[in-house]
């Protein structure tokens, strides 16, 4: 069940297509521009989203405390937005920033290095051309 968005500035049409978690919140990813880097995953109301883009900063809602906040007010690691987009489902929010300094809030440049759960293998590049032969030729019959 979704419930209903806290009062927001935000355009009805984005709020429309918006599907919330019961407590009302999106998740947003918030990706490095020209690296692709993900720094880190915070949530979003609808009022968040509306600060977002009209700002340039990210705003995000913290369910701890439940305030808004903005990336960068008290630690000096900002995030400029530079694009914002909704996946297919309208679920989940992809906010690509210029991240000024560490993103995670234990002072690391991004939350998803401390603790790898598997590590990337190098790719056999053979592998990947035999993939795509057999699947080209399945689709061609």
């Amino acid at each position: 069940m979704t419930s209903a968005p806290r009062s927001s500035s935000l355009d009805p049409e984005i709020a429309a297509r918006l599907k919330r978690s019961a407590d009302g919140l999106v998740p947003a990813i918030a990706q490095q521009y020209d690296t692709g880097e993900v720094l880190m995953l915070g949530w979003m109301d609808d009022e968040a989203l509306h600060r977002t883009l009209t700002t340039g900063r990210c705003t995000y809602w913290s369910r701890s405390r439940q305030e808004y906040w903005v990336k960068g007010d008290t630690s000096g690691h900002f995030q400029y937005v530079k694009s914002v987009a909704l996946d297919c489902d309208a679920d989940t929010v992809l906010v690509k920033v210029d991240q000024l300094g560490a993103a995670c809030h234990t002072g690391a440049r991004t939350c998803f290095d401390a603790d790898v759960l598997l590590k990337e293998e190098p790719v056999d590049e053979s592998l990947l051309k035999e993939g795509a032969d057999s699947s080209t030729a399945a689709s061609d019959q």
